[in-house]
């Protein structure tokens, strides 16, 4: 992992957890969110503004090292829903940084 190049700064991560006002996955809000990586590390993924989503702890482990969309549909998620909302808070956090 050190060998990667991992670029999400601590403002970032603020502002994504502050946009998405809980987990990004099941919307829990309250819970201590976690960094998850979209595009698991295992997978080619890094920390970065792009990749990584606020989870909760049971989200962020059922995910574990599967792509995104795979496991929103394994979980009957809303994967349009999550990737519009996505591409929004990116906006708006890029727009804002």
């Amino acid at each position: 992992m050190a060998a990667v190049d991992h670029d999400l700064t601590d403002e970032q991560w603020a502002a994504l957890t502050s946009a998405w006002g809980g987990c990004a996955y099941c919307g829990a809000e309250g819970a201590k969110l976690q960094k998850d990586c979209m595009l698991p590390i295992s997978r080619g993924g890094r920390y970065t503004l792009t990749n990584v989503v606020p989870a909760c702890a049971s989200c962020n482990a059922s995910k574990w090292n599967l792509e995104v969309t795979s496991w929103l549909r394994r979980k009957k998620l809303d994967e349009g829903r999550f990737l519009l909302r996505q591409v929004e808070i990116l906006r708006a956090v890029t727009a804002a940084g």
